[in-house]
């Protein structure tokens, strides 16, 4: 089991989230998030005052798989948010030790399902 990150950009979730249903990965956790990498922000005027904005919007998504679904989820988060500019976004793959289904205390691979 793998718990899979991706921090994308907030306009390109609709077209992971379709590229996600397309290789049958349905079940995922998004949340806003801001933060900053190579891009390093950008200065804006705001009221007369020149300021540098360098925490950038994005968009947080958490997806657990079972390993079958590994490279599958990858590949359809890499084709939706791919731009080849720079803040396109992070993949990060980390190990799942355990997952429990709350309402059927199933456990392990059959409560990511």
């Amino acid at each position: 089991m793998k718990l899979i990150i991706a921090l994308i950009q907030p306009h390109a979730l609709e077209e992971v989230k379709q590229q996600l249903t397309d290789a049958n990965v349905n079940k995922m956790t998004v949340s806003p998030a801001i933060g900053c990498g190579r891009q390093k922000g950008y200065i804006e005027t705001y009221r007369g005052n020149m300021e540098e904005v360098n925490l950038l919007k994005k968009t947080r998504l958490e997806i657990a798989v079972n390993e079958n679904f590994v490279k599958p989820t990858i590949e359809a988060i890499l084709k939706g948010a791919k731009s080849g500019k720079i803040g396109d976004g992070k993949i990060f793959v980390m190990d799942l030790c355990e997952c429990i289904r709350i309402r059927t205390g199933e456990t392990g691979t059959l409560a990511i399902g």
